[in-house]
Protein backbone atom coordinates (compact mmCIF):
# COMPACT_ATOMS: atom_id res chain seq x y z
CA UNK A 1 0.00 0.00 0.00
CA UNK A 2 2.60 2.36 0.68
CA UNK A 3 4.27 1.88 -2.33
CA UNK A 4 0.90 2.05 -3.85
CA UNK A 5 0.07 5.11 -2.45
CA UNK A 6 1.13 7.87 -5.11
CA UNK A 7 -1.08 5.64 -7.93
CA UNK A 8 -3.75 5.05 -5.20
CA UNK A 9 -4.32 8.91 -4.62
CA UNK A 10 -3.00 8.15 -0.97
CA UNK A 11 -0.03 11.32 -0.80
CA UNK A 12 -1.13 14.72 0.83
CA UNK A 13 -3.33 15.52 3.87
CA UNK A 14 -6.35 13.63 4.78
CA UNK A 15 -9.90 15.70 3.60
CA UNK A 16 -13.30 15.51 5.27
CA UNK A 17 -16.48 15.32 3.77
CA UNK A 18 -16.32 19.09 3.54
CA UNK A 19 -13.06 18.75 1.03
CA UNK A 20 -10.74 20.48 3.91
CA UNK A 21 -8.46 18.89 5.71
CA UNK A 22 -9.12 16.78 8.82
CA UNK A 23 -8.62 18.06 12.47
CA UNK A 24 -5.40 17.40 13.33
CA UNK A 25 -4.51 14.21 15.41
CA UNK A 26 -4.47 14.44 19.47
CA UNK A 27 0.06 14.71 18.49
CA UNK A 28 -1.22 17.91 17.14
CA UNK A 29 0.12 16.85 13.91
CA UNK A 30 -1.95 17.08 10.06
CA UNK A 31 -3.44 13.60 9.46
CA UNK A 32 -2.07 12.17 6.17
CA UNK A 33 -4.18 10.16 3.92
CA UNK A 34 -2.44 7.18 4.95
CA UNK A 35 -2.14 7.90 8.20
CA UNK A 36 -5.61 7.43 8.44
CA UNK A 37 -6.39 4.45 6.21
CA UNK A 38 -3.49 2.24 7.79
CA UNK A 39 -4.76 3.21 11.17
CA UNK A 40 -8.11 1.79 9.92
CA UNK A 41 -6.37 -1.58 8.52
CA UNK A 42 -3.97 -1.69 11.97
CA UNK A 43 -7.41 -1.47 14.48
CA UNK A 44 -9.16 -4.01 12.54
CA UNK A 45 -6.26 -5.89 12.18
CA UNK A 46 -5.10 -6.06 15.52
CA UNK A 47 -9.23 -6.14 17.24
CA UNK A 48 -10.05 -8.88 14.04
CA UNK A 49 -6.95 -11.04 14.20
CA UNK A 50 -8.27 -13.27 17.58
CA UNK A 51 -10.38 -13.20 20.91
CA UNK A 52 -6.93 -12.26 22.68
CA UNK A 53 -6.63 -8.54 22.19
CA UNK A 54 -9.66 -6.75 23.55
CA UNK A 55 -8.50 -2.84 23.48
CA UNK A 56 -6.17 -1.15 21.02
CA UNK A 57 -4.34 2.56 21.35
CA UNK A 58 -3.40 4.08 18.29
CA UNK A 59 -0.99 7.80 18.00
CA UNK A 60 -3.84 8.75 15.58
CA UNK A 61 -6.69 8.87 18.31
CA UNK A 62 -7.43 10.68 21.21
CA UNK A 63 -8.14 7.95 23.64
CA UNK A 64 -8.12 3.95 23.66
CA UNK A 65 -10.68 1.75 21.65
CA UNK A 66 -12.46 -1.37 23.07
CA UNK A 67 -12.68 -3.83 20.34
CA UNK A 68 -16.28 -4.43 20.27
CA UNK A 69 -16.46 -0.84 18.85
CA UNK A 70 -13.85 -1.23 16.10
CA UNK A 71 -15.37 -3.86 14.97
CA UNK A 72 -19.28 -3.42 15.73
CA UNK A 73 -19.51 -6.83 17.62
CA UNK A 74 -19.63 -7.42 21.66
CA UNK A 75 -17.93 -10.40 21.14
CA UNK A 76 -14.65 -8.95 20.67
CA UNK A 77 -14.81 -6.98 23.80
CA UNK A 78 -12.90 -10.32 25.68
CA UNK A 79 -9.27 -10.47 25.20
CA UNK A 80 -6.27 -10.69 27.84
CA UNK A 81 -4.18 -8.31 26.10
CA UNK A 82 -4.11 -4.69 24.87
CA UNK A 83 -2.07 -3.64 21.84
CA UNK A 84 -0.82 -0.10 21.28
CA UNK A 85 0.87 1.17 17.84
CA UNK A 86 1.68 3.45 15.64
CA UNK A 87 -0.02 3.13 11.84
CA UNK A 88 2.43 5.23 10.07
CA UNK A 89 5.78 6.41 11.91
CA UNK A 90 7.40 9.26 9.56
CA UNK A 91 4.42 9.88 7.17
CA UNK A 92 6.29 13.24 6.30
CA UNK A 93 8.61 11.19 4.18
CA UNK A 94 5.97 9.68 2.39
CA UNK A 95 5.68 12.35 -0.61
CA UNK A 96 9.36 12.12 -1.18
CA UNK A 97 9.61 8.39 -1.41
CA UNK A 98 11.79 7.94 1.47
CA UNK A 99 11.17 5.00 4.42
CA UNK A 100 8.25 4.62 6.81
CA UNK A 101 7.32 2.59 9.18
CA UNK A 102 5.05 1.04 11.26
CA UNK A 103 5.42 0.47 15.23
CA UNK A 104 3.84 -1.72 17.75
CA UNK A 105 3.40 -3.33 21.18
CA UNK A 106 1.21 -5.89 23.14
CA UNK A 107 0.58 -5.92 26.66
CA UNK A 108 -1.13 -8.28 28.75
CA UNK A 109 -3.77 -7.11 30.69
CA UNK A 110 -3.15 -7.64 35.09
CA UNK A 111 -4.13 -10.97 36.27
CA UNK A 112 -8.05 -11.19 37.68
CA UNK A 113 -8.88 -7.34 36.02
CA UNK A 114 -11.08 -7.00 32.36
CA UNK A 115 -9.30 -4.76 29.96
CA UNK A 116 -9.54 -1.24 30.43
CA UNK A 117 -7.59 2.07 30.08
CA UNK A 118 -5.65 1.36 33.22
CA UNK A 119 -4.46 -1.52 31.16
CA UNK A 120 -2.11 0.32 28.84
CA UNK A 121 -0.62 2.15 31.76
CA UNK A 122 2.38 -0.61 32.63
CA UNK A 123 6.31 0.00 32.37
CA UNK A 124 7.41 -2.00 29.24
CA UNK A 125 8.48 -4.74 31.45
CA UNK A 126 5.12 -5.55 31.17
CA UNK A 127 5.21 -5.85 27.41
CA UNK A 128 4.82 -9.64 25.93
CA UNK A 129 5.68 -8.56 22.39
CA UNK A 130 6.94 -5.73 20.08
CA UNK A 131 7.76 -5.02 16.67
CA UNK A 132 7.80 -3.05 13.77
CA UNK A 133 7.62 -3.23 9.58
CA UNK A 134 9.89 -1.13 7.43
CA UNK A 135 8.51 0.06 4.05
CA UNK A 136 11.95 0.80 2.05
CA UNK A 137 13.89 -1.01 -0.69
CA UNK A 138 12.14 -3.83 0.59
CA UNK A 139 9.31 -4.66 3.45
CA UNK A 140 11.35 -5.71 6.35
CA UNK A 141 9.14 -7.11 9.63
CA UNK A 142 10.96 -7.37 12.72
CA UNK A 143 9.59 -9.35 16.38
CA UNK A 144 10.24 -9.98 19.36
CA UNK A 145 8.26 -12.01 21.19
CA UNK A 146 10.91 -11.94 24.32
CA UNK A 147 13.43 -14.55 23.02
CA UNK A 148 15.37 -12.67 21.28
CA UNK A 149 14.82 -10.74 17.75
CA UNK A 150 13.82 -12.01 14.50
CA UNK A 151 13.81 -10.23 10.96
CA UNK A 152 10.76 -11.25 8.09
CA UNK A 153 11.28 -9.98 4.30
CA UNK A 154 8.16 -9.87 2.21
CA UNK A 155 8.38 -11.66 -0.83
CA UNK A 156 6.20 -9.21 -3.29
CA UNK A 157 5.08 -12.27 -5.71
CA UNK A 158 4.15 -14.67 -2.89
CA UNK A 159 2.57 -11.95 -0.75
CA UNK A 160 4.47 -13.84 2.32
CA UNK A 161 7.11 -13.00 4.66
CA UNK A 162 10.09 -14.81 4.38
CA UNK A 163 12.34 -15.54 7.60
CA UNK A 164 15.72 -13.90 6.49
CA UNK A 165 17.32 -12.34 9.45
CA UNK A 166 17.49 -15.19 12.58
CA UNK A 167 18.39 -13.66 15.92
CA UNK A 168 19.36 -10.30 14.96
CA UNK A 169 22.32 -9.21 17.46
CA UNK A 170 23.41 -5.66 17.23
CA UNK A 171 26.97 -5.00 17.47
CA UNK A 172 28.27 -3.71 21.09
CA UNK A 173 29.26 -0.79 20.07
CA UNK A 174 29.03 0.98 16.37
CA UNK A 175 29.64 3.94 14.23
CA UNK A 176 26.31 5.35 13.50
CA UNK A 177 24.52 7.77 14.84
CA UNK A 178 21.12 9.50 14.12
CA UNK A 179 20.04 12.44 15.29
CA UNK A 180 17.99 15.43 14.20
CA UNK A 181 20.61 18.22 14.60
CA UNK A 182 18.82 21.15 13.58
CA UNK A 183 18.02 20.93 17.09
CA UNK A 184 21.16 20.72 18.53
CA UNK A 185 21.64 24.01 20.06
CA UNK A 186 18.09 23.30 21.51
CA UNK A 187 19.95 19.89 23.49
CA UNK A 188 20.82 19.71 26.89
CA UNK A 189 24.18 20.15 27.37
CA UNK A 190 25.29 16.44 27.85
CA UNK A 191 23.66 15.56 24.32
CA UNK A 192 25.55 18.43 22.89
CA UNK A 193 29.18 16.97 24.65
CA UNK A 194 27.96 14.03 23.36
CA UNK A 195 27.75 14.68 19.78
CA UNK A 196 30.77 16.84 19.94
CA UNK A 197 33.23 14.15 20.95
CA UNK A 198 31.37 11.25 18.52
CA UNK A 199 32.14 14.13 15.80
CA UNK A 200 35.55 14.31 17.43
CA UNK A 201 36.94 11.08 17.57
CA UNK A 202 36.81 11.20 21.18
CA UNK A 203 34.09 9.04 22.19
CA UNK A 204 34.56 5.23 23.31
CA UNK A 205 33.96 4.47 20.08
CA UNK A 206 37.62 5.33 18.92
CA UNK A 207 36.30 6.74 15.43
CA UNK A 208 34.71 9.60 14.16
CA UNK A 209 31.46 8.58 13.93
CA UNK A 210 28.79 8.73 10.96
CA UNK A 211 26.03 10.81 10.92
CA UNK A 212 22.80 9.07 9.46
CA UNK A 213 19.32 10.75 9.75
CA UNK A 214 16.04 9.72 7.81
CA UNK A 215 13.59 11.63 9.67
CA UNK A 216 11.51 8.20 10.29
CA UNK A 217 11.97 6.32 13.65
CA UNK A 218 11.46 2.87 12.35
CA UNK A 219 14.32 3.35 9.63
CA UNK A 220 16.82 5.40 12.05
CA UNK A 221 16.15 2.54 14.63
CA UNK A 222 16.66 -0.35 11.62
CA UNK A 223 19.93 1.10 10.76
CA UNK A 224 21.04 1.15 13.98
CA UNK A 225 20.15 -1.89 15.13
CA UNK A 226 21.55 -3.73 11.95
CA UNK A 227 25.30 -1.92 12.06
CA UNK A 228 25.65 -0.42 14.96
CA UNK A 229 25.54 2.84 17.03
CA UNK A 230 23.04 4.78 18.63
CA UNK A 231 19.31 6.60 17.86
CA UNK A 232 18.45 9.41 19.25
CA UNK A 233 15.87 11.88 19.93
CA UNK A 234 16.43 13.89 23.45
CA UNK A 235 14.46 16.81 25.04
CA UNK A 236 14.83 20.35 23.93
CA UNK A 237 14.54 23.67 25.34
CA UNK A 238 11.16 24.14 23.58
CA UNK A 239 9.99 20.38 24.53
CA UNK A 240 11.84 18.42 27.42
CA UNK A 241 10.10 15.49 27.37
CA UNK A 242 11.16 14.85 23.44
CA UNK A 243 8.84 13.94 20.64
CA UNK A 244 8.63 10.07 21.10
CA UNK A 245 5.76 8.51 22.96
CA UNK A 246 6.78 6.19 25.23
CA UNK A 247 3.38 3.54 25.17
CA UNK A 248 3.78 2.59 21.54
CA UNK A 249 7.40 4.49 20.15
CA UNK A 250 9.81 4.28 23.08
CA UNK A 251 8.84 1.12 24.70
CA UNK A 252 8.71 -1.34 22.18
CA UNK A 253 11.89 -0.26 20.51
CA UNK A 254 13.62 -0.48 24.05
CA UNK A 255 12.27 -3.63 23.91
CA UNK A 256 13.54 -4.90 20.40
CA UNK A 257 17.15 -3.47 21.04
CA UNK A 258 17.47 -4.95 24.59
CA UNK A 259 16.52 -8.26 23.29
CA UNK A 260 18.89 -7.76 20.28
CA UNK A 261 21.53 -7.35 22.97
CA UNK A 262 21.32 -3.52 22.92
CA UNK A 263 20.11 -0.96 25.44
CA UNK A 264 17.33 1.68 25.26
CA UNK A 265 17.36 4.69 28.34
CA UNK A 266 15.56 8.79 28.34
CA UNK A 267 19.19 9.52 29.11
CA UNK A 268 18.67 9.01 33.08
CA UNK A 269 17.58 5.20 33.32
CA UNK A 270 15.89 2.26 31.55
CA UNK A 271 12.81 3.59 29.04
CA UNK A 272 11.38 -0.20 29.93
CA UNK A 273 10.95 1.07 33.58
CA UNK A 274 9.30 4.24 32.86
CA UNK A 275 5.86 3.88 34.66
CA UNK A 276 3.32 5.76 32.12
CA UNK A 277 1.39 8.18 33.68
CA UNK A 278 -0.69 8.95 30.72
CA UNK A 279 -1.59 7.19 27.00
CA UNK A 280 0.10 9.99 24.81
CA UNK A 281 2.76 10.45 27.00
CA UNK A 282 6.40 11.37 25.73
CA UNK A 283 9.98 10.67 27.00
CA UNK A 284 13.56 11.46 26.16
CA UNK A 285 14.71 8.10 24.00
CA UNK A 286 18.22 7.31 23.16
CA UNK A 287 18.59 3.38 21.27
CA UNK A 288 21.48 1.10 20.10
CA UNK A 289 24.15 -0.53 21.37
CA UNK A 290 25.15 -1.49 24.59
CA UNK A 291 28.54 0.47 24.96
CA UNK A 292 27.24 3.70 22.89
CA UNK A 293 23.94 4.48 24.86
CA UNK A 294 26.01 3.83 27.99
CA UNK A 295 28.40 6.15 27.35
CA UNK A 296 25.71 8.62 26.84
CA UNK A 297 24.17 7.72 29.91
CA UNK A 298 27.73 8.74 31.47
CA UNK A 299 27.38 12.34 29.77
CA UNK A 300 24.23 12.86 31.51
CA UNK A 301 25.41 11.72 34.97
CA UNK A 302 28.95 13.88 34.55
CA UNK A 303 27.15 17.46 33.10
CA UNK A 304 23.83 17.34 34.51
CA UNK A 305 25.05 20.42 36.07
CA UNK A 306 25.52 22.17 33.36
CA UNK A 307 22.00 22.67 32.42
CA UNK A 308 20.85 24.56 35.34
CA UNK A 309 24.01 27.40 34.52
Amino acid sequence: MVQRAQTDDLYGAALGPDGLPLDENVQGEVQQKLDVVCNTIMLRTFCGCSNSIARVASEEEDVPRCCSDVMGDNAFAIGDYVAVFDPIDGSKNIESSLPVGTVFGIYRVAPGTKASDKSFLQTGNHMVAAGYCLYSATTVLVLTMGTGVDGFTLDPDKGTFLHTHRDIRIPSSGPIYSFNEANFHDFSSPVRRYLDALKEGSSSVGVRSNARYVGALVADVHNVLINGGIYGYPGTRPNPSGKLRLLYESCPMAMIMEQAGGAGSTGSGRILDVMPTEIHQRIPTFLGSVENVYELDQFHQYYSDENSE
